[in-house]
């Protein structure tokens, strides 16, 4: 059985997927690739707003320059992590 993801790899997922997709997506687009239901996406996607990770934007989700430097900043922490077997 396989382990239930952590808050923070969610959103890391949910920011690592608009990111791949030059910045912008679909609200759809983003709950099916990051494999969500409705109601966990909009949990999630209403934090990050009320963080300024994320905007919307003429239907569209955005990652603002704060959301791509905490992607950065937490891909890191997971290299780190791995370098040493955490």
């Amino acid at each position: 059985m396989e382990k239930k993801r952590a808050r923070n790899d969610i959103i890391f997922d949910i920011l690592s997927i608009i990111q791949e997709k030059r910045g912008k997506i679909k609200p759809t687009h983003l709950m099916y690739k990051a494999n969500l239901s409705h109601v966990q996406m909009k949990k999630y996607l209403e934090e990050l707003e009320r963080n300024s990770l994320v905007k919307k934007n003429l239907g569209m989700i955005e990652i603002t320059q704060k959301g791509r430097e905490f992607f950065l900043k937490y891909q890191q922490m997971r290299e780190f992590e791995k370098t040493f077997g955490l």
